[in-house]
């Protein structure tokens, strides 16, 4: 089966996870080739449509998958190749970019959801599957959380808490976070920012943490919550995209009821007072989130559209 995939590349590359599903494919045997978007919103995007009519040509895709909203729409501009199109919250949860996805979920030969609350904020008549984005399981993600520490320089004596993202990206909601920990009123605490770092690095942060920390406003199925449980490192998160649903069951992961500064930091306490890794990565497994079972999901869904 020949794959097309539509992304954006606006930052120079393509988004790890999307990359990652794509590498899973390939293993499982198919031949998957790429088309990069460039430019901003629907006119940026349909610059690029000749040179897409040039890949199809080129390549001779069996089908076309795009991922996010809008690459689904520019996707969609050609009627020749049928398009599966991923939403992966941003596309959902912004008012102004669902509107366009709209389009997109109507044009689709099959629409994927990351998580149910995107689903009931876009409401598919037909032509939908639910499926959140899978993760790479590693030998990397067992290290131990003496020996991550070693290896990425962290103090052995410190509490550190693990913040889902960037301090300045506004939806991540650091103000929260900082206010949560800083209730710790404890001095050997300290918040990571997770920013500037390869995926080998976050991978031994998530090792060497005592805790991970979301406090977003929005998400739609985030990756880091299920690479936070494929390291075994306890979870504190607000109720946000599916976090709830992929966390349920496991023991020193809480998802809290409220975006109160307080339960967040009662949850903290329960979380580094944990002290091990969490069973977060059988968890993973029993949810067919490993990208190997997301490939064979996605190649049955590929085949569906095609046969039909």
């Amino acid at each position: 089966m020949r794959i097309l995939i539509v992304a954006s590349y606006n930052k120079g590359c393509f988004a790890p996870f999307v990359v990652e599903q794509a590498e899973a494919l390939k293993r499982a045997g198919c031949d998957v080739d790429w088309f990069g978007l460039q430019g901003k919103g629907i006119k940026g995007y349909i610059k690029n449509f000749p040179a897409l009519k040039r890949k199809i040509k080129e390549f001779h895709p069996d089908i076309i998958h795009a991922h996010y909203g809008l690459s689904g729409l520019f996707a969609n501009l050609q009627r020749d190749i049928p398009v599966v199109t991923t939403y992966h919250g941003s596309d959902i949860n912004e008012r102004k970019v669902l509107c366009f996805s709209n389009l997109a979920m109507r044009l689709s030969a099959r629409n994927i959801f990351v998580s149910q609350k995107t689903l009931e904020i876009a409401k598919p008549s037909k032509k939908y599957t639910l499926l959140s984005c899978g993760i790479d399981l590693s030998d990397a993600q067992l290290t131990s959380k003496n020996e991550a520490r070693q290896e990425i320089g962290l103090e052995a004596y410190k509490k550190y808490i693990l913040f889902a993202g960037a301090f300045d990206n506004y939806v991540k909601n650091a103000p929260l976070a900082k206010k949560a920990v800083e209730l710790l009123n404890c001095s050997n605490v300290e918040l990571l920012e997770l920013k500037g770092y390869y995926r080998e690095e976050v991978t031994l942060l998530m090792c060497a943490a005592d805790a991970f920390l979301m406090t977003s406003f929005t998400e739609g199925s985030p990756q880091v919550i299920k690479e936070a449980m494929a390291c075994g490192c306890p979870i504190v998160s607000v109720d946000v995209g599916d976090v709830r649903e992929r966390m349920v069951g496991i023991e020193g992961c809480y998802a809290a009821n409220t975006r109160n500064s307080e339960e967040l930091a009662d949850l903290l306490k329960k979380a580094l007072a944990f002290g091990k890794k969490t069973n977060g990565r059988e968890k993973i497994i029993a949810d067919g989130l490993d990208n190997r079972q997301v490939a064979e999901k996605l190649i049955e869904i590929y085949n569906n559209v095609i046969n039909r």
